[in-house]
C-alpha cells in the first residue's frame, strides 16, 4: 500500500475515533500525521524528465566475453532528492562487475552514470528500458517512470577460419571465385590444349605439343574460376539436436554453420542462410561483409524447437535455392534424413552434410561399463550405416567429432588436396 494513502487512512481513523469517543487527545496525535503527510506533499517529485544514453564498450561479442556498458542518466527537470535507478537487463546476461541500481539525489540538470560489466551466451540481447524511481525522503509520494533505449548486444558463435573448403556444384554463376567452372578461361588449373591465337601469351605456349607439329603452335588453357551460389541449411530440431542429461548438438551445429557461411563468402560465393526448426527463417543470399554480418546475427538469435510440420527434412523449401547449386546441410541426421538428402541430389543439386556426432558426445559424460560399451557399438553400426546411403549417392558427408575442432576435421577430410595429388588426378 502506498505510504501516502496509510498515513490518510490512519488521520481518518484517528479523527472518527475521536469524534466517537470525545477525546481531545486523539486530536493531537492527528497534528505531526498531517504535519508528516503536508510536508510530503510539498517536498514530493514533480514529473520526471530523465534523458538516459547508453554506451556499449562493443556491440558484438562471443560467448562469456566481459561487455562494458556505461548509462548517463540526465535530469531535464526539477530536483529530484532520491531516485532509485535501475537498468532493465536482458535475460541471460550475467552481471560480472558493478551494479545496474543507484539511489542517487539528481539536482536539476545533473546527471549520473551507472557503469557495469555483463557477459552471456550466444543470442541476440536488446537493452530496452531504464526504470527511475523517485520519492521525497519521508517516502509519501513516489513517481515511477520508464525511459524506452534501443541498444542491441549480439553475441555471435565463435568463427573458426577455414582456409579452403572443396565443392563443386554444377552451376557458377558469372563473377570471378575459386570454385572450377568446367571452362576455359582465366584461372591457374590445367583444362586442355588448343591451337595457338595471335594474342596469346609466350608463356601459355605448350612447347611439348608444339615440338610434334611442324606448322602449328599450341597454346594452354586454364581452367576458369567463378563464384556459386551456396544454401546453408541448419537442423534446429529438438529431437535431432537434443540429447541426455540435457546436452545438446545445437551450440555446436551453430558454431560449423558460422565457420562455413564465413569460407563460402570469404570465397566469393553467393551464401544464404536456413534455419530449420519449430519455423523456417530464411536469410536471403547475398555476398560480402554486410552479408557475413546478416548472417551471424541470425545464428546469434538461432534457438532450436519442435514442430510437427518440420519434424523431417523433407519439407525443406528447394526453391529458395538456385537450380544446381550447392547445399550444405548442418545436421546429426536420423533414418528419416536420408530420403529427403537423396532426393535434393536427385534434382540436380550439389549436397554436402556436416553431422555432429551424437554417439562421442554422448560417450565422453556415460560412466564406462560393458553394457555402454556395447550399446555404443551397435549404433555406431547404424550410423554408419546411414552416412554410407548418403555416400554412395554421391552427397559429401563430413562425420565430426564434436571433441575435434571443427577447422581441422575440414581441413582433413574437406579440404583442398594437395598439389601432387591434384596431378595425378586424384
Amino acid at each position: 500500500m502506498n505510504r501516502a494513502v496509510f498515513v490518510s487512512l490512519l488521520i481518518y481513523a484517528l479523527l472518527l475515533g475521536a469524534l466517537l469517543t470525545l477525546h481531545g487527545e486523539l486530536l493531537t496525535l492527528i497534528i505531526p500525521l498531517g504535519l508528516y503527510l503536508l510536508f510530503g506533499f510539498l517536498r514530493g517529485p514533480e514529473e520526471m524528465r530523465l534523458e538516459v544514453t547508453r554506451r556499449l564498450s562493443t556491440e558484438r561479442a562471443l560467448p562469456e566475453t566481459p561487455v562494458q556498458v556505461s548509462v548517463t542518466i540526465l535530469n531535464r527537470g526539477s530536483a529530484l532528492e532520491e531516485v532509485l535507478l535501475e537498468d532493465i537487463l536482458p535475460a541471460r546476461l550475467i552481471v560480472l562487475d558493478g551494479s545496474t541500481r543507484s539511489l542517487v539525489m539528481l539536482p536539476a540538470g545533473a546527471s549520473h552514470v551507472l557503469e557495469y560489466s555483463v557477459s552471456g551466451p550466444r543470442g541476440g540481447y536488446v537493452f530496452e528500458a531504464l526504470s527511475a524511481k523517485a520519492s521525497d525522503h519521508f517516502g509519501v509520494l513516489e513517481r515511477e517512470v520508464r525511459v524506452e533505449t534501443g541498444n542491441q548486444l549480439f553475441i555471435f558463435p565463435p568463427v573458426n577460419r577455414l582456409r579452403h573448403i572443396t565443392i563443386r556444384p554444377r552451376h557458377t554463376r558469372v563473377y570471378a571465385g575459386s570454385i572450377p567452372a568446367r571452362a576455359a578461361g582465366e584461372g591457374i588449373e590445367f583444362f586442355g590444349v588448343r591451337t595457338y591465337q595471335p594474342g596469346d601469351s609466350s608463356r601459355a605456349i605448350n612447347w611439348r605439343v608444339s615440338a610434334r607439329h611442324d606448322q602449328e603452335l599450341f597454346s594452354n588453357e586454364y581452367q576458369q574460376e567463378r563464384a556459386s551460389d551456396v544454401g546453408i541449411v541448419l537442423d534446429g530440431r529438438l529431437r535431432t539436436n537434443m540429447l541426455g542429461h540435457g546436452r545438446s548438438l545445437f551450440e555446436y551445429s551453430v558454431q560449423a554453420a558460422a565457420s562455413l557461411a564465413d569460407a563460402f563468402l570469404a570465397q566469393g560465393n553467393r551464401v544464404g542462410l536456413l534455419l530449420y526448426a519449430n519455423f523456417l527463417s530464411w536469410t536471403l543470399p547475398a555476398y560480402g561483409k554486410v552479408q557475413r554480418e546478416r548472417i551471424l546475427q541470425a545464428l546469434a538469435r538461432a534457438q532450436p524447437g519442435d514442430s510437427r510440420v518440420f519434424s523431417a527434412l523433407e519439407h525443406i523449401p528447394t526453391r529458395l535455392f538456385p537450380p544446381e547449386s550447392q547445399i550444405v546441410v548442418v545436421s546429426p541426421l536420423t533414418e528419416d534424413d536420408v530420403m529427403p538428402l537423396m532426393e535434393l541430389r536427385a534434382l540436380g543439386y550439389q549436397v554436402m552434410t556436416i553431422s555432429p556426432d551424437p554417439v562421442s558426445l554422448e560417450m565422453s559424460y556415460l560412466p564406462a561399463s560393458p553394457t555402454v560399451e556395447m550399446a555404443r557399438r551397435v549404433v555406431s553400426m547404424e550410423r554408419e550405416l546411414l552416412l554410407q546411403q548418403l555416400r554412395r549417392t554421391g552427397v559429401q558427408v563430413l562425420d565430426w567429432n564434436v571433441s575435434q575442432p571443427f577447422d581441422l576435421a575440414i581441413l582433413q577430410r574437406l579440404g583442398r588436396p594437395p598439389g601432387w595429388l591434384q596431378a595425378i588426378g586424384r
